[in-house]
């Protein structure tokens, strides 16, 4: 660990408690800073002078739009504070460098190459800090013939094959609507974040991590890339349904009710869980004269058996459940399934969410008081639970250069007139 800093936030908390992060990413690769920052590291936002370009993405704090009140910024930036600083200025530089010294990590997003022209890439900050750990997320990855490909949201999640199996077969493609691509790729960098800190801790030495979004997308499909290698199944669009391979058939998971939807598994065959859930699901609609004698009579261990079942049995079945389900809200259909042991589930919005009280038992939300709008905000709680080391949200996301004077000032040794200098050449 480096301990060549005096930082005036170390304290007992959290597994990286005593741990430096530099974090010059900026969109939802910001979610990579955070995490070793709730984990308890010292995360340092350098942000360029005037403010981060991410501060800018709506939605904004009571709709006034100001890079001080973004909403999408205050997600990604609990457990953080913040310097300014212009890298791209030969002082900027200077100074970038005595933070990496002492640091042990470094988090970026920049096309590759962009600190490597800067003189601040890997090779030249593993030089004067060895044990220095870079972990820089891009669309594309470090090297190949996209890597320097410009890669949004949407390209990237076109380029995984992931929207391809989204919506309903033989309409357009869909997108995921909330950032996922990035916030996904952001929460595999800090996998290899610590995987690589580990290894520093076995042999003292530093590293450089490269994450694709890209990759880290196409992981996300998991078996379906093994049913093409072996297959040749090319998984097709399946939105709200369950695609049996052997079969060639479809079962529907998702079915409107009188207040929203609920996810229903309706199975048979070998899989005696699937088989008792069927047949429960059919007995309640029996008592409530919604199921005709041949459901009643149906065997689902044989009857329903992916590898010789029909489309047009599926069908039949799915539309008797469908009518039942509409006579009931999501609630009901919830705590019946729960006493007779129904694959079921309610599709909460996020209001069901926020007002769920089993997340409100665990404490999930997380009230944090933002002096600067005299208000509270509730944040998303820990993503982890551990019993020796409690994550909580310790402050709230860092004003432009908030702390700017504790770094430059405190840690650095800059006077108060070379502050000045550096603030009115805007470096700082």
């Amino acid at each position: 660990m480096n301990k060549g800093y005096t930082n005036k936030v170390r304290n007992n908390y959290g597994l990286l408690n005593g741990y430096r992060v530099l974090d010059l990413s900026e969109g939802a690769c910001l979610f990579c800073g955070k995490i070793l920052g709730d984990l308890g590291a010292d995360v340092i936002k350098v942000e360029p002078p005037g403010g981060s370009g991410t501060r800018n993405y709506g939605p904004y704090y009571k709709d006034i739009t100001d890079p001080e009140k973004s909403l999408y910024w205050f997600a990604y930036n609990t457990n953080k504070r913040s310097i300014t600083l212009d890298i791209e200025r030969s002082d900027g530089k200077e100074l970038f460098k005595r933070l990496a010294k002492n640091a042990d990590f470094v988090i970026e997003s920049f096309f590759p190459g962009y600190l490597n022209r800067l003189d601040l890439g890997f090779d030249s900050l593993n030089e004067i800090n060895p044990r220095l750990i870079m972990t820089s997320i891009t669309p594309f990855g470090q090297t190949g013939p996209h890597s320097h490909y410009k890669g949004s949201e949407l390209v990237v999640f076109a380029k995984t094959g992931f929207m391809s199996i989204l919506g309903k077969e033989g309409e357009q493609p869909l997108q995921i609507s909330l950032p996922q691509a990035f916030t996904n790729a952001a929460t595999e960098a800090a996998v290899g974040t610590m995987a690589a800190h580990y290894h520093r801790e076995l042999t003292g030495e530093g590293q450089h991590v490269d994450v694709s979004a890209q990759e880290c997308g196409i992981a996300l499909l998991a078996w379906g890339w093994q049913a093409f290698d072996m297959l040749k199944f090319v998984m097709p669009q399946h939105g709200g349904s369950f695609i049996s391979i052997s079969s060639d058939t479809r079962k529907n998971l998702i079915y409107p009710c009188k207040d929203g939807f609920v996810v229903l598994y309706m199975g048979g065959g070998s899989a005696r869980v699937d088989v008792k859930s069927s047949h429960a699901m059919v007995k309640w609609m029996a008592e409530e004269g919604m199921a005709p004698d041949w459901l009643k009579n149906m065997n689902f261990a044989i009857d329903f058996d992916a590898s010789k079942l029909t489309q047009k049995t599926i069908n039949r079945v799915e539309s008797c459940v469908r009518s039942f389900v509409k006579t009931k809200t999501k609630s009901e259909l919830f705590k019946e399934a729960g006493k007779r042991g129904i694959m079921l589930a309610q599709i909460y919005n996020f209001k069901e969410v926020y007002e769920d009280p089993h997340l409100k038992y665990r404490e999930f939300w997380s009230e944090v008081n933002h002096q600067e709008l005299n208000d509270t905000i509730h944040y998303c709680g820990p993503f982890v639970r551990m019993s020796n080391a409690p994550i909580r949200v310790r402050y709230r996301p860092p004003l432009i250069g908030e702390h700017n004077r504790d770094i430059y000032e405190d840690e650095l040794g800059l006077s108060k007139e070379e502050i000045l200098i550096l603030k009115q050449a805007n470096i700082i």
